[in-house]
C-alpha cells in the first residue's frame, strides 16, 4: 500500500522480558488514553458531534408516515428524504477525507457541522417534497467531512490499545444522536407537527456543535498533506487491494443495509393495524437505540474475548434472531425484536469500523472514508429497498432482505476466516519444503 501523508504511525510495541518495562516511544507516550488529560474532553466533543449527525442525517426517518400524508407521497417517495442525505454523505466522503488531510481532521468536522447545522435550519421550511430531499441531500454531502475524519483523528490522537473503546464511544454517540433525534421528532410532530419537529433536531444539533467546537483538543499527531489527486487515486487503489478492507467494507455495508431497511420501514408498520399507535410513541420505539449505545461501547471487551471475527458472529446472530422475532404479531415481540437487531448491529458496525482503523496503517483517513461510502451507501440502499419491499410483500418483505444482508455478512466472514487460515499455513509449508 502506497504511503500517504495522515500524521499517523505504525506502532508495534514489543513485550519485554526484562524485569523493567521498556519505556513507550515519545509518540505513543504522548497520545490520548483512559485517565489522560484531553481524554475525557476528546470523548465528550466526539460524542457530541456524533449525537449531531444521527439526529440531523436521519431526522426524517421517524417522520415518514407524516411526510408521506403531508406531501401526498408512498413510502418509497419519501424514503428519499433519508435515503438522499445518506447517498450523498456516502458520494461526498471520500473527497472530503482528502480535504482532511490537507486541511486537518478537526478544521474539516468543525466545518462539516457547521454547514450542516445551517441547511438543518433551513430544512422545515422546505416547501414541497422535491425541496426536502434536495436540502437534505445537501445536508448529507455536508456531513461528510465528519464521519472519516473523525475516525482518522482517532486513530492518530489515541493509543493503538485504547482505539476500539473511542470508536465505540464516537459510535454510542451516534446511537444517542438516532434516538433523541427520533424521540424527539416523534413527540414534537403529535403536537404541532412535523416542521416543528426538523426544526427541534436543529436547535439540538446547533447545541451539539457548540459544545464540540470548545471541547475537542487541538491535534498533536496530524501532518498536513498536498492534495495531489494522483496520490489520492493511489492510496484508494491500495486500500481497495487490500482483500480484509474490501471484507470490512462490505461488512458495514450489509450490516448497516438491514438497519436503513428495518428503521426507515418501522414506523409505516407501527402506525398500521393491528398496532395503530400514534406518532410520539412511535418515535419513543427508538428508545431501543440505547441498547446500541451499549453494545457499541462494549465491543472492545468483545473483540478481547471472542476475536474480530467471533465478535461479528454474535453481533450478525443476534442481529438474526432480532429479524425473525419482529415477525411476530405481538408488541412486545416486535420490540424485542428491534433491541436484538439494533445490539447486533451496533457491535458489528464498531468492529468493523474499528478493524478498518487498525488494518490500515497509511492513507488512514482514505480507508475510514471507503469504509464510511460503503457503509451509507449501504444505508441508502437499505432504506429504499426497504421501503420497496414494504409496498411488495409487507413487513415479511423487509425481514427477507434483512436476512438476505445478514447472509452476506456470514459469508464473507467465513470467507475471511478460511483465507485467514490459509494464510497462517503457508509460513508452515514454505518451512517445511526448505527443510527436506
Amino acid at each position: 500500500m502506497p504511503p500517504a501523508s495522515t500524521g499517523a504511525s505504525t506502532l508495534i510495541v514489543a513485550a519485554s522480558t526484562q524485569s523493567s518495562p521498556a519505556p513507550l516511544p515519545a509518540v505513543v507516550a504522548d497520545r490520548l488514553e483512559p485517565g489522560r488529560p484531553g481524554y475525557r474532553r476528546m470523548s465528550f466533543a466526539l460524542f457530541a458531534a456524533g449525537v449531531a449527525t444521527f439526529a440531523l442525517l436521519y431526522s426524517t426517518q421517524a417522520l415518514l408516515p407524516a411526510v408521506s400524508a403531508s406531501f401526498g407521497a408512498t413510502a418509497g417517495q419519501a424514503s428519499w428524504t433519508v435515503s438522499a442525505a445518506t447517498g450523498a454523505l456516502a458520494l461526498c466522503v471520500l473527497p472530503m477525507s482528502a480535504l482532511s488531510e490537507r486541511f486537518g481532521r478537526r478544521q474539516m468536522m468543525t466545518a462539516s457541522l457547521v454547514v450542516a447545522v445551517t441547511v438543518g435550519l433551513f430544512v422545515p421550511f422546505a416547501p414541497s417534497l422535491g425541496w426536502l430531499i434536495a436540502l437534505r441531500a445537501v445536508q448529507g454531502a455536508a456531513l461528510a467531512g465528519l464521519p472519516a475524519s473523525a475516525m482518522a483523528y482517532l486513530a492518530e490522537e489515541v493509543r493503538p490499545k485504547a482505539l476500539v473503546a473511542a470508536i465505540g464511544l464516537f459510535v454510542a454517540g451516534n446511537s444517542i444522536g438516532g434516538m433523541s433525534g427520533r424521540i424527539l421528532t416523534g413527540w414534537v410532530a403529535q403536537a404541532w407537527g412535523w416542521r416543528a419537529a426538523l426544526g427541534a433536531v436543529g436547535l439540538l444539533a446547533v447545541a451539539c456543535a457548540v459544545v464540540f467546537h470548545f471541547m475537542i483538543p487541538r491535534a498533536k499527531h496530524f501532518t498536513p498533506g498536498s492534495l495531489n489527486p494522483k496520490a489520492l487515486a493511489k492510496t484508494v487503489g491500495g486500500h481497495l487491494a487490500d482483500p480484509l478492507l474490501r471484507r470490512l467494507y462490505a461488512i458495514g455495508a450489509l450490516f448497516m443495509t438491514v438497519f436503513g431497511a428495518v428503521y426507515t420501514v418501522i414506523g409505516y408498520r407501527l402506525v398500521e393495524a393491528p398496532f395503530s399507535l400514534p406518532q410520539g410513541v412511535v418515535g419513543s420505539i427508538f428508545l431501543v437505540y440505547l441498547v446500541g449505545t451499549v453494545s457499541s461501547a462494549a465491543a472492545g471487551r468483545l473483540v478481547g474475548r471472542l476475536g474480530r471475527r467471533g465478535a461479528l458472529y454474535l453481533a450478525v446472530s443476534t442481529t438474526a434472531a432480532g429479524l425473525l422475532l419482529s415477525l411476530a404479531g405481538q408488541l412486545a415481540a416486535v420490540l424485542l425484536g428491534l433491541v436484538l437487531i439494533t445490539a447486533g448491529f451496533f457491535a458489528g458496525h464498531a468492529v468493523a469500523s474499528s478493524s478498518v482503523s487498525r488494518t490500515a496503517t497509511t492513507g488512514r483517513a482514505q480507508a475510514s472514508a471507503l469504509y464510511q461510502s460503503a457503509y451509507y451507501l449501504g444505508s441508502s440502499a437499505g432504506g429504499t429497498l426497504g421501503a420497496v419491499a414494504f409496498h411488495a410483500g409487507g413487513w415479511a418483505g423487509t425481514v427477507a432482505l434483512g436476512l438476505a444482508a445478514v447472509l452476506g455478512v456470514v459469508s464473507i466472514t467465513l470467507y475471511g476466516s478460511r483465507a485467514a487460515r490459509i494464510e497462517r499455513r503457508r509460513p508452515v509449508a514454505a518451512m517445511a519444503s526448505v527443510q527436506n
